[in-house]
This record gives structure tokens, sequence and C-alpha cells, in this order.
């Protein structure tokens, strides 16, 4: 009977644990950290706020996990080849707000928010770069990649910030085609785009 409670016991606070983590990375990705609130995340996830400390100690401590948790599973999850577009959609989609692809804009958003948050920032771009910079053969590759990246994240910033039109409102398959095919001056190991993002590229060209 104890087991059994104990068991019990330890699947809610799986599930508690879950959902906080969930709630937050809703909120640090449409708001950053400065602005998403320890009340906000609880009141998302379902939970009194007291258990948020319990379980993470702090909202700088959940940051970094939810920022971890985020760019290691899409680094880990998606093909090299295939990275960069991924992470460029799920900033494009609804302006970065799409539950499977948080993690660049949860890092836009929380930029300048303080050294540890930025720690944290640096650790996930780190990841992101490593990764491009295995689809260049060039001596500079890594250089490379952090160009891409950052150009990447100035587009994300551009539409997911500032709100700049047209980019804001632009559909993400043009931007996609139009962003792929540049980027492979930089990243020689990009696959080609579709014929659908062939064919949007050079029907927006003409």
């Amino acid at each position: 009977m104890g087991t059994t409670r104990s068991a019990g016991r330890r699947r809610d606070a799986q599930d508690t644990r879950r959902r906080l983590l969930e709630a937050a990375s809703a909120l640090f990705a449409e708001r950053g950290y400065e602005r998403a609130t320890v009340r906000e995340i609880a009141d998302r996830a379902g939970v009194n706020q007291a258990l948020l400390f319990r379980y993470f100690g702090s909202k700088r401590a959940l940051f970094g996990e939810v920022v971890a948790r985020n760019g290691e599973a899409q680094v880990r999850n998606t093909p090299p080849g295939e990275l960069l577009e991924a992470a460029l959609r799920g900033l494009l989609g609804h302006r970065g707000k799409e539950p499977a692809n948080r993690a660049l804009a949860t890092l836009l958003r929380s930029v300048g928010s303080g050294d540890e948050i930025g720690t944290a920032v640096r650790a996930t771009s780190d990841d992101y770069a490593r990764v491009l910079a295995s689809l260049s053969s060039a001596e500079n590759r890594a250089l490379r990649a952090d160009l891409a990246l950052s150009w990447m994240l100035g587009i994300g910033m551009m539409r997911v910030v500032v709100g700049k039109e047209p980019l804001a409102d632009a559909d993400p398959d043009e931007v996609c085609a139009l962003v792929m095919v540049a980027l492979g001056a930089l990243l020689d190991g990009l696959p080609g785009i579709s014929s659908q993002g062939s064919a949007n590229t050079e029907s927006s060209a003409l």
C-alpha cells in the first residue's frame, strides 16, 4: 500500500514538473525572462507557485532548464542539414509561439536579462553553431556557422520582437526559401531546397 502511494506521489510530482516546464517555456518565448512572472507561470500550469520553488528552486533555475531542454531537444532530434530551416521555421511560425519550437524565441526575448541568463543563452547558441559548422568544409567554418546563426536570429528579432513589416507577416515558406538559398553560400553542406521553394524563389525574383 505504501509503495502504491509513493509511486502515485512520484507520478504527481513528475506531472507537476512537466506542466511547469511547459508553461514556463510558453511564457518565456512570448515575453522573455524579465516579463514572465512566477505567478503567471504557476497559473498557466494550474499549480500553486510554491511548487515552482519546490521543484526548481528559483525562476532563474527554471529558465536555465527550459532553455537547455528546448535547445538540446531540437539539436538532438533534428538532422544537421535540417536544423537551420527547422530553427528558422520555429521563429517564423506564429512569431515564435509554436509549442515545439520555442528555443530560439526564448533566447531572443531574454537576451540582456543578466549575466547568468546570458550564460544559458550563449550555451544554447554554441550548441546550434557547433552543428551548423559541421555543414561546411571551409577552414573558417566556425565563423561561417556564427554568421548563419546571427543572420537567422536577426531575422527572428525583426519578426518576433520588433514586428517589422513586411517580414512580420511574410509567408514562412517564402522567407525560408529565400534565406536557405542565400545561406548556401556560407554553409555548402545545406541540402538543396525543395522544388516548391525554388519555384517560389524564382517567381519572387521575376
